[in-house]
């Protein structure tokens, strides 16, 4: 079965998966433990403007996206946190217009886009190295900031009130979670694409919170279910002749509902 692993196009997306699963284990945690979903949602399908950015400027899409995407996550995080009575409708008008701005800017760009698919429905078997080298330099400053504020992240997430009283900087933190949400899901992208980024961002973390409480603990966990999802779903993908990207988050998802009820009958 690793004889497929002769091939570079499969070692860049095994590549591409660990380094993409090590930031979805990691600020997934985060996003499932302050409930901020549909946040990320909104974060991840604005992103979609960044793209159609890229093209309009004759720049690389990747990097139009995490200009977008800082954007529209601090734009996002900051009305979640002044006016929370009605985030979610502001939210979803920002999402909204993301996509829409991504649509305006591509029908602006002239010439064919012949990848534009891959980064709605994700291309891991097209991860070129260069990509790998961008998910990398990302992966090193989710983890740097994470592990440097690490106990008052957890503290915002786990008591915000006590944050507050010893003088944690929350909200300054939460833009800064928000922004690294939306680089993860600017490296999500190539592999699972801006449709289903979120379900790889989520499932891993929420199906380690089944079992650990501990944070650090369930980084780690959701982290290796995210790379043994991506292996099992380029697996199934190569023989059975499927969309990766869907695979993957195919397998994540009956993963999550036989964990669901391996819980629930203890």
């Amino acid at each position: 079965m690793l004889n497929v692993f002769q091939y570079g196009f499969m070692r860049n997306a095994l590549a591409a998966g660990v380094l993409v699963s090590i930031a979805c284990g990691i600020i997934g945690t985060y996003i499932v433990i302050n409930r901020i979903v549909f946040l990320s949602g909104g974060i991840a399908h604005a992103a979609y403007g960044g793209i159609g950015l890229g093209y309009f400027l004759h720049i690389d899409p990747v990097f139009g996206a995490i200009a977008f995407s800082l954007v529209s996550a601090l734009g996002m995080g900051w009305v979640h946190r002044r006016t929370r009575e009605r985030a979610d409708t502001i939210i979803g008008v920002m999402w909204a217009v993301g996509m829409a701005l991504g649509i305006i800017f591509l029908d602006m760009s002239p010439g064919y886009k012949a990848d534009l698919m891959s980064y709605l429905f994700g291309s891991i078997l097209a991860v070129p190295t260069s990509d790998l080298i961008i998910m990398l330099v990302l992966n090193v400053i989710i983890i740097a900031l994470t592990a440097a504020f690490y106990k008052e992240l957890q503290a915002i997430s786990f008591d915000e009130t006590f944050a507050f009283v010893v003088n944690v900087p929350v909200d300054r933190l939460y833009l800064m979670l928000v922004s690294l949400i939306a680089v993860t899901v600017v490296m999500t992208m190539r592999v699972v694409g801006l449709i289903m980024v979120i379900a790889l961002l989520t499932m891993p973390a929420a199906i380690a919170g089944l079992f650990v409480k501990d944070m650090k603990r369930m980084m780690a966990l959701s982290a290796g279910l995210s790379v043994l999802f991506t292996f099992i779903g380029l697996m199934l993908s190569y023989y059975l002749n499927l969309t990766s990207g869907a695979t993957i988050i195919l397998v994540s998802g009956v993963a999550y509902f036989i964990s669901f009820q391996i819980k629930n009958k203890k």
